[in-house]
């Protein structure tokens, strides 16, 4: 599984106009399912989110985490991080995992999240969805539980 993890001030995602999820301070997290994850990935994935430390501590330095903080997380689906653009134009999509066995994956990040106690938000899977956020920071972080970066 790979992620974009911003720090973010606040963040909406809404659907058709629609808000489906808003949120104070925390971390967004975009997040991107491959055919060859499996649930272990999600839970790998989950707890790395709310342990990551890029949040500001008492002293305004990237040293605390979503359970230091009481911050909210975010989790939207985006298959596109699976793209691949290395030859030619256009990404190839191949890597990424086919809506049903990328859904269930994406709710095990949130749920292995939730087991922390840490308020979740989501997306609507395979949805088109609008992501407002400020970046506070900026602050960005990729991860991948195959560790390919």
């Amino acid at each position: 599984m790979r992620a974009v993890v911003q720090r973010v001030e606040r963040a909406r995602i809404t659907v058709a106009g629609e808000p489906v999820g808003e949120m104070g301070a925390g971390l967004l997290a975009l997040v991107g399912v491959a055919r060859s994850d499996g649930p272990e990935a999600a839970a790998t994935l989950g707890r790395k989110l709310v342990h990551l430390r890029i949040l500001p501590d008492a002293e305004e330095r990237m040293n605390a985490s979503l359970l230091e903080t009481g911050g909210t997380l975010g989790v939207v689906s985006q298959f596109t991080l699976l793209g691949d653009a290395r030859r030619g134009r256009r990404p190839s999509w191949t890597e990424a995992a086919a809506p049903d066995h990328a859904e269930p994956l994406v709710e095990a990040v949130c749920a292995a999240a939730r087991t922390f106690g840490v308020t979740v938000i989501s997306g609507r899977f395979g949805a088109h969805m609008a992501v407002e956020l400020v970046n506070t920071g900026p602050v960005t972080i990729l991860l991948d539980t195959e560790r390919r970066f």
